[in-house]
């Protein structure tokens, strides 16, 4: 787990140095807040309303194409009708007149049936236009608070890039001395726990992470810096205080 060029005292003294880097790039991290998520769901949300905004435009322009369907059939009956009128004119016998009066009261009938249907359709046109005019409103509004959103974030950014860039460049510098399965390690551990506490030092004779009592024998062991020891409690990364003092 540690590189044999490189003393363990100085790989802990490293890691020390990578935990107190990497606990002030957190720090920077948490002025953005929920800022970060809270721009992330609002573009999720305007996606989704986008998606939505479409499917009633293209609903609206399908009603348009039934009502012009069935003003269509509607003068299709009337053309019909006036052909079995003018028939009349030139019936033989009472049966002919008959069939031809029954045709008429079917295209009629069809007629009132297709104007219910242009009533109904258009009625549902309204609501979804309704809704449609609602979604590009909340879209509307949306967009300002993302807006808005997205400056704010974009000013802590700006406050904070140049430190964190620095910072950036001194935690790649650390990780050069210390062995990959170690760092490896140090990250798994630091996923763990919500202050990304992985390397924490002994104090009062406690664990800095879960304040659980270390053994005098550990103490003496972690004091020595010559293997990497963890909290049997919480898998911690031990180091006394002093290894701020150790010379690289």
């Amino acid at each position: 787990m540690i590189k044999n060029d490189v003393p363990v005292a100085i790989q802990l003294k490293k890691l020390y140095e990578l935990q107190q880097i990497d606990s002030q790039i957190n720090e920077f991290e948490i002025l953005k807040g929920e800022l970060p998520v809270e721009v992330s769901d609002l573009e999720d949300e305007l996606a989704g309303l986008d998606t939505r905004c479409k499917k009633l435009e293209e609903s609206i322009k399908n009603v348009e194409k039934e009502v012009a369907k069935f003003q269509s059939g509607i003068k299709d009956s009337k053309n019909m009708i006036g052909k079995y009128e003018k028939q009349l004119d030139t019936v033989k016998n009472n049966r002919e007149y008959d069939a031809l009066m029954k045709e008429i009261e079917l295209q009629k009938l069809e007629i009132e049936l297709f104007q219910k249907k242009i009533k109904d359709t258009e009625t549902q046109s309204v609501s979804k236009e309704e809704a449609l005019k609602a979604t590009k409103e909340k879209i509307k509004q949306k967009k300002k608070d993302l807006e808005a959103k997205k400056v704010e974030l974009d000013e802590v950014i700006a406050k904070t890039e140049e430190d964190v860039a620095k910072l950036t460049k001194k935690s790649d510098k650390a990780k050069k001395d210390i062995d990959d399965r170690l760092l490896m390690a140090y990250e798994r551990i630091r996923k763990n726990y919500r202050n990304s506490l992985a390397v924490v030092t002994v104090r009062r004779d406690s664990c800095g992470g879960c304040y659980n009592k270390i053994p005098p024998q550990t103490q003496l062991e972690i004091s020595q810096h010559k293997k990497v020891l963890v909290c049997e409690h919480c898998g911690r990364i031990l180091v006394d205080e002093s290894i701020a003092l150790v010379e690289a």
